[in-house]
């Protein structure tokens, strides 16, 4: 018999493709199942096949756990009794015993038939798919192989299958069976029902990115690099560039002679118009080129935010913004930051309203006239912070200000600032001891931890506060839970 199974899996390894370990494995898995089936209980077993020989043999297996009440006996060992034979064994080992072999009978023959063709049906996929994997994240020719309501088959060639969804079709776009068709090939996702399947898109990012990497060669060459890629898929997308060489005009060499590899990358998208924008690392000139065709008159940068407030003129707003503000979403997606474009008397407006505002507090907080106030805020001051601790030199730009006025102006600050702190402190200690278990010395502590108020708390992680005196891990899921039920889940009492 040994023989017999040796030639059958050098049979089938040799007509399959398959490595000859897959089909040992496989026929020990039949055979563990043909063993199995002479038992009226369930067991777990073991089939070691000889590589060489062709002989095998058959062990019963038990998993060693904790002494007690054995929750499945036919699986599993006590401790105390599998120590008995194998001294030093530890929980979760497994210890085996060796019983008597099934032969190659017509009901063996029939299960390892059976479970045969399954292992190796998974190991054909499982080589198709290990074949493909040095292909994610390109681009590669397909043909429609089967066309359903939620998604494609696509024929990758090579007995390779990959599926296209609904969701990752360009819209309006319509395929039948048998047609070409370009996909990138995104990731290779396990499903439990069907195994591994190769996933295809053509409507991210990198699809855009990988057709110029083809159209383009000193994409390839990485003479030129792509910064950042963003797009609605089918309607238009923007791609920003930056030449390594600055012989070379990244810009141009992306749109071609007469607008021709841009062209080619749209037809491929189904006209999706694509604006190539010239990266920058001035950030203000990089969102100058991203809102193109847009003009841009002023930008205020809020790094604090991550925010960048935009001023075009009145008859450019409706272009900056574009149709439905798919102009400065993208441009927004392109550069990560969150855009805001207004009019420049919008612009003007709101820049007015908050110099009114640090005018206004300047005065209340420092004791000064409107008109020093004034001086302050145009000299570039818009905080008490600001004001309190930069070095007396910072304020030489403003006339009459000499080292003392300016060292008396940096006291007042830094007492308006204690003083602000301390309404914020007596506010906080008001709410947090509003919450159950907070008495006024954790209030404190939690002050001193950088927690004003309810949400700072609500906010918080239990290992963000065991390190507090006298708070241990169960005090502290109990005071964030509860400051969390007067702030998030207030609405849903």
């Amino acid at each position: 018999m040994g023989k017999e199974i040796i030639a059958i899996a050098e049979a089938l390894s040799n007509e399959r493709a398959i490595p000859r370990d897959k089909i040992f494995e496989a026929l020990e898995m039949a055979l563990a199942t043909a063993t199995k089936k002479k038992y009226k209980v369930d067991i777990a077993v073991r089939v070691a096949i000889d590589r060489k020989e062709g002989s095998y043999r058959t062990f019963r297996r038990w998993t060693v756990v904790d002494n007690g009440p054995l929750e499945n006996p036919s699986y599993e060992v006590s401790l105390e009794a599998a120590e008995i034979d194998h001294p030093g064994i530890k929980i979760g080992d497994v210890v085996e015993e060796e019983i008597e072999s099934v032969g190659f009978d017509r009901i063996t023959i029939q299960t390892a038939k059976q479970v045969l063709s399954q292992k190796v049906k998974d190991a054909e996929r499982e080589q198709i798919i290990s074949e493909q994997r040095d292909r994610i994240g390109h681009v590669v020719n397909a043909t429609v192989k089967k066309q359903g309501h939620e998604m494609m088959v696509l024929d990758l060639g090579n007995n390779a299958e990959a599926v296209l969804k609904r969701d990752q079709i360009i819209p309006h776009e319509t395929y039948g069976r048998g047609d070409r068709i370009k996909v990138l090939l995104e990731e290779i996702r396990n499903d439990p029902s069907k195994g591994p399947q190769i996933v295809c898109t053509r409507t991210s990012p990198a699809f855009l990115k990988e057709l110029f990497r083809i159209e383009v060669p000193e994409i390839g060459e990485d003479i030129i690099e792509i910064m950042g890629v963003a797009r609605d898929a089918g309607s238009r997308a923007k791609i920003s560039v930056r030449s390594k060489d600055r012989r070379i005009d990244p810009r141009g060499a992306c749109i071609g002679m007469r607008g021709a590899r841009v062209m080619a990358v749209s037809n491929e998208l189904s006209g999706e118009k694509i604006d190539v924008v010239l990266w920058d690392e001035n950030l203000a000139q990089y969102v100058t080129n991203a809102m193109e065709p847009a003009e841009v008159s002023k930008i205020i940068i809020n790094e604090d935010t991550q925010s960048i407030s935009i001023a075009v003129a009145q008859e450019n707003l409706a272009l900056a913004i574009g149709r439905n503000g798919q102009n400065v979403r993208l441009a927004s997606q392109l550069i990560g930051w969150e855009l805001k474009v207004m009019t420049e008397e919008e612009m003007e407006a709101g820049l007015k309203a908050e110099t009114g505002k640090v005018i206004k507090l300047f005065e209340e907080a420092l004791n000064v006239d409107e008109e020093f106030a004034q001086a302050l805020s145009d000299a570039g001051f818009t905080t008490l912070e600001e004001i309190a601790y930069v070095p007396v030199e910072e304020f030489a730009s403003i006339d009459g200000l000499d080292d003392e006025i300016a060292s008396a102006l940096q006291e007042n600050a830094r007492e308006a600032i204690a003083k602000r702190d301390a309404e914020v402190d007596k506010e906080g200690l008001k709410l947090l001891t509003s919450i159950e278990g907070v008495d006024e010395a954790l209030a404190r502590k939690l002050l001193l931890h950088g927690i004003k108020n309810l949400e700072d708390l609500a906010d918080q992680a239990v290992d963000d506060l065991t390190d507090i005196e006298d708070l241990d891990e169960t005090k502290a899921g109990q005071i964030i839970m509860a400051a969390r039920n007067e702030t998030w889940f207030k609405d849903e009492k």
